[in-house]
């Protein structure tokens, strides 16, 4: 099988990695890439937006799949001309890709599937949303309705800073605050079956404690030993399969990767919101567990015949990845600056992979983006894979790079999170 993947960062160097190290994977490219993947596949040069130019890629390459990383190609609709030119792909069409394109069109979808989520206004004024504000009262979750690459969302006890944030986007969603841990989990699905993995818990906060702005997440890891027993079967019952099965009723079926990201509340499982992607970076750790061959998969997602695959087998290992990035991330970046110990770092037991990296004219590797590294690991058990992962932080620097100190910490020494 030949195959081609669509993107940049962490989650498409995890894709390539688990790709890579799969015997029916005969050829593997990824378009446009990072220094890293270039270790494990071919890249080519591609506008990512471009429907037409990555499907010409795609024919050039004879690719018998091709995998949409991000959320962006997805929503611009770039799986479209793939699947009319008769390419399997994963991921879903720019219709229903509007389950993370629009946390409108999702609320929407979630109150027609009978789906768990907070109460919401979306509102369009300033006026509408100061109402939305005093309606549900701190703390303040505001959050635009469009893409954000992760930053869209502000959660404050400041009122000012709510409504400053709703004033900068053209359309929010207010929502009522959701108490209780987070839980991310994924399942791939072909529009019909519904597979889901195993659940990770990513963290948000730039700093420790979770404190700071939000970004596109600092950490993860899985699994997660407090959580409910039953939580998944409860979870694809619940939230996934009828969100499937209504995108199905309305035309637009969802093939690839549904992402729920939940809220364990006490009044009960909640949803925060839908991804139409793997997740960055729980995609790092899940991966890093799961022990069948993932094209297969992925292609069994992409052509409809996910039902007749056998179980998805896991490892009983855990695994914790750490996000190094750049300084001032994530308001401003800054970009260019050569990394050294990527090689120490993975000959201490972790695997190094790119976000925000690219190649400088000699051959060096330099950081290229806010979230520049996923420095992943796994072990018997939580604490011995975030050792392993730290282990290997403490061998690359760069200049003004920046991590959180407690991923996977409370979970590692036993603590039940509140």
């Amino acid at each position: 099988m030949k195959v081609l993947v669509i993107g940049t960062g962490a989650r498409e160097h995890a894709l390539c990695r688990s790709l890579s190290q799969d015997p029916a994977v005969s050829e593997l490219h990824c378009a446009p890439g990072n220094a890293g993947i270039a270790r494990v596949a071919a890249l080519h040069p591609v506008d990512q937006l471009d429907g037409a130019a990555v499907t010409a890629l795609a024919r050039e390459l004879g690719a018998d799949l091709v995998v949409v990383g991000p959320e962006a190609p997805l929503v611009a609709g770039v799986a479209e001309p793939l699947r009319a030119a008769g390419i399997p792909v994963f991921g879903p069409g720019k219709e229903a890709a509007q389950l993370e394109g629009s946390k409108a069109f999702a609320k929407d979808v979630m109150a027609a599937a009978g789906v768990p989520t907070a109460r919401s206004y979306v509102c369009t004024t300033p006026e509408e949303a100061a109402a939305a504000l005093d309606a549900f009262g701190a703390p303040y979750v505001v959050k635009d309705d469009g893409l954000a690459a992760g930053k869209g969302v502000v959660v404050t006890e400041d009122r000012v800073a709510a409504l400053e944030h709703a004033a900068a986007c053209e359309r929010v969603v207010i929502e009522e605050y959701l108490d209780g841990p987070e839980v991310s989990l994924f399942a791939i699905t072909d529009g019909t079956t519904v597979l889901p993995l195993v659940p990770a818990q990513d963290f948000k906060r730039a700093l420790d404690g979770d404190r700071g702005p939000n970004t596109g997440g600092m950490g993860a890891y899985s699994p997660l030993p407090w959580a409910p027993e039953g939580l998944v079967a409860e979870v694809l019952e619940s939230v996934l399969q009828p969100t499937v099965d209504e995108l199905r009723h309305r035309g637009t079926p969802f093939s690839g990767l549904l992402y729920a990201g939940l809220a364990l509340t006490s009044r009960g499982t909640r949803v925060i919101e839908f991804n139409a992607r793997f997740g960055d970076p729980e995609t790092q750790v899940v991966l890093a567990r799961l022990r069948t061959p993932l094209a297969g998969v992925l292609l069994a997602a992409a052509d409809g015949t996910l039902g007749e695959l056998e179980p998805l087998r896991w490892s009983e290992e855990a695994a914790v990845t750490v996000v190094m990035a750049s300084e001032g991330y994530p308001a401003s970046p800054r970009t260019g600056d050569p990394i050294e110990g990527l090689d120490a770092a993975e000959a201490d037991g972790a695997s190094v992979l790119h976000a925000g990296t690219r190649s400088g004219p000699a051959g060096e590797v330099l950081t290229a983006g806010g979230r520049v590294l996923s420095v992943t690991a796994v072990g018997a058990d939580l604490a011995e894979a975030r050792a392993k992962a730290y282990a290997g932080v403490a061998e690359i620097s760069f200049k003004g790079a920046q991590h959180r100190t407690d991923i996977a910490a409370a979970a590692a020494a036993g603590q039940q999170l509140p």
